[in-house]
């Protein structure tokens, strides 16, 4: 069984974005990813807590490894209480974006570099961003 091993990290400055990414990255190594799934939990911790400061200026970052049986994960909950997110489908689109200057990558990327993703959100309430890494067995 999996210790908790929580690691909850405010979102408010650039920096967070960096020390969160780097906490997703050794824990992956911790529970014995490959290096190429180590990259992609960072880069989906990166994608989510850019979006925390970029639309709602702070935010938090948890990270813990979870077990479902055999398998050994990790999980990632990233939360704000920005202005949420009107269209969850559209936002998950290639392409969309609320914002001139984005490539519109991050949502839907994120889900295509991790296992599982869920998204609560609602205009004026925050957003609620739970993803998940399996390791391959």
């Amino acid at each position: 069984m999996i210790a908790d091993g929580l690691k909850v990290i405010p979102i408010k400055h650039e920096q967070d974005v960096v020390w969160s990414r780097q906490q997703g990255r050794d824990l992956g190594r911790e529970l014995g990813f490959g290096l190429v799934d180590q990259s992609r939990i960072a880069t989906a911790i990166s994608e989510l807590t850019r979006n925390i400061l970029r639309y709602a200026g702070e935010g938090e970052c948890r990270i813990r490894p979870v077990q479902d049986g055999e398998r050994v994960g990790v999980e990632v909950v990233c939360e704000d209480r920005g202005p949420g997110i009107a269209d969850i489908q559209a936002a998950l689109v290639d392409g969309f974006t609320t914002r001139p200057t984005s490539f519109g990558i991050g949502l839907p990327g994120t889900r295509r570099l991790m296992d599982e993703m869920e998204i609560d959100s609602s205009p004026g309430a925050g957003t609620r961003v739970v993803v998940r890494k399996w390791r391959k067995q």
